[in-house]
């Protein structure tokens, strides 16, 4: 489970927008282009070329 502090000022690298957090899936999701970044061992993982669509 990521920090709530740490998800307050996270934002996507390809375009700033905002992100949202599914615990279950492990994984964080950019609202404006939809790019998925996973999280592993609680440490988002946030290389816009390893992003999935």
């Amino acid at each position: 489970m990521l920090d709530q502090k740490l998800l307050d000022i996270l934002c996507c690298p390809k375009c700033k927008g905002k992100l949202t957090y599914a615990s279950q899936k492990e994984k964080l999701t950019c609202e404006h282009c939809s790019a998925v970044y996973r999280v592993k061992d609680n440490i988002p993982i946030m290389l816009p070329e390893d992003a999935a669509k």
